[in-house]
C-alpha cells in the first residue's frame, strides 16, 4: 500500500513538473512570436449594430490604404516605421468613413502594446498574449473589437480576412523559426488532464 502511494506521489510530482515546463515553454514561445509580428486592432465605439458595422467599414478603409504600402515590407523594423509614419493618414481615412456614415466620433490610431485573445486566421492560431499592434479606437472604444495580423501581412490580401493566401504563408514562415511556425498550426483546443489525480481519488477516496 505504502509503495503504491509513493509511486502515485512520484508520478504526480513528475506530471506537475512536466506541466510547469509546458506552461513555461508556451509562455516563452508566445513572447518570441509576439516579438516578430505586428497585429491590427480596431475598437468599436459600442456594440450597437450601427457602431459594429462602422467598425468594419473603418477596417476596410484602412485596409485599402495600408495594403499597398505594407505588403512588401521585409522586416518588422520597416513595418513599424511605416505604420508610425502613417498614423495621421490612418486617422484621416477612418474619420472620412465615420463622417460619411453621419457620425462624429473621434478616432485615434497608435502603435502600442495590447492584450490579444487567442485568435485563428485560416490554419494559424495565434496564442493569447501581449502584442505590438496598430490600434484604432473609434469614439469611446467600448464595443467588440476586430483583430488581425498586419505584419507579416495576413489581413489585407483578400476580402474575407479569414483565408491566409500562399504568399502570406511564405512570409510568415520566413519570419518565424520552424518551431514557432509549427506551433501556430497545432490544435489549441485541448485540455491537459491529470488522470493520475482521478485514479488516486478513486483508489483512496479523497
Amino acid at each position: 500500500m505504502k509503495k503504491t502511494v509513493k509511486t502515485g506521489l512520484f508520478v504526480a510530482i513528475a506530471l506537475l513538473c512536466f506541466y510547469g515546463y509546458y506552461q513555461y515553454n508556451q509562455h516563452r514561445m508566445t513572447e518570441e512570436i509576439a516579438g516578430k509580428i505586428i497585429r491590427f486592432h480596431v475598437r468599436a465605439n459600442s456594440d450597437t449594430t450601427i457602431d459594429q458595422e462602422l467598425k468594419l467599414k473603418v477596417r476596410d478603409a484602412i485596409g485599402v490604404y495600408m495594403q499597398p504600402i505594407i505588403s512588401d515590407v521585409s522586416n518588422i523594423e520597416e513595418g513599424r516605421q511605416i505604420i508610425k509614419e502613417s498614423l495621421k493618414d490612418i486617422e484621416q481615412q477612418a474619420s472620412q468613413v465615420i463622417a460619411a456614415e453621419g457620425c462624429d466620433y473621434q478616432v485615434n490610431a497608435s502603435l502600442t502594446i495590447t492584450d490579444f485573445p487567442e485568435k485563428t486566421y485560416g490554419n494559424y492560431t495565434f496564442p493569447a498574449g501581449k502584442y505590438e499592434a496598430l490600434e484604432v479606437v473609434i469614439g469611446k472604444g467600448k464595443g467588440h473589437n476586430w483583430w488581425c495580423v498586419m505584419y507579416p501581412n495576413l489581413c489585407f490580401v483578400n476580402s474575407t480576412y479569414e483565408i491566409v493566401e500562399e504568399e502570406a504563408e511564405k512570409t510568415l514562415e520566413q519570419v518565424l523559426t520552424p518551431e514557432e511556425y509549427k506551433s501556430l498550426m497545432e490544435d489549441k483546443n485541448y485540455e491537459i488532464k491529470f488522470v493520475l489525480f482521478d485514479w488516486l481519488k478513486e483508489k483512496f477516496c479523497f
